[in-house]
């Protein structure tokens, strides 16, 4: 049987996204991409922008898969004590209860693209955060995804 409904994609733009730091503590701030509440679906999907030697603080999950693209910069990744260097095009994937943290070990800002599934509250977590902008130096790198080669 052939489905007479049609799915209208939701697009976002960077201009468009919501950027949160977690806490007044927390430098690293993450853009909103998806979350259930505009794709009706439990998944996040986000930009995390780390200053300059910034990270993550060490955290898990308890069901949910985490997977994250660098899209500029290179850092370190630690999960359940084991370290791996990571750089940007590498693709870094998390499974449930590993307690993991990224490190920017670069001298420039390093960004990811995380994709959470299910979305076990992290939209919630970050949308509870401080509001912050997205900067110059952001926007540069956020506008170029569309043009982003893998070559």
């Amino acid at each position: 049987m052939t489905s007479t409904h049609c799915v209208i994609p939701v697009i976002e733009s960077p201009k468009n996204y919501q950027a949160y730091r977690i806490s007044p503590r927390e430098s690293n701030r993450l853009g909103i991409i998806f979350d259930s509440t505009n794709t009706n679906a439990s998944l996040t999907c986000c930009v995390e922008i780390f200053d300059v030697s910034e990270q993550t603080p060490p955290n898990r999950h308890q069901w949910a898969l985490e997977m994250f693209f660098l899209l500029k910069g290179e850092g370190i990744a630690i999960c359940d004590a084991k370290k791996v260097p990571i750089k940007a095009r590498d693709s870094l994937l998390v499974p449930p209860t590993g307690t993991h943290l990224i490190r920017n070990t670069g001298n420039t800002r390093l960004y990811t693209l995380i994709i959470m599934v299910p979305n076990e509250d992290f939209s919630e977590l970050v949308g509870s955060g401080i509001p912050v902008e997205l900067d110059a130096e952001d926007m540069s790198v956020l506008g170029r995804l569309d043009s982003f080669s893998f070559v």
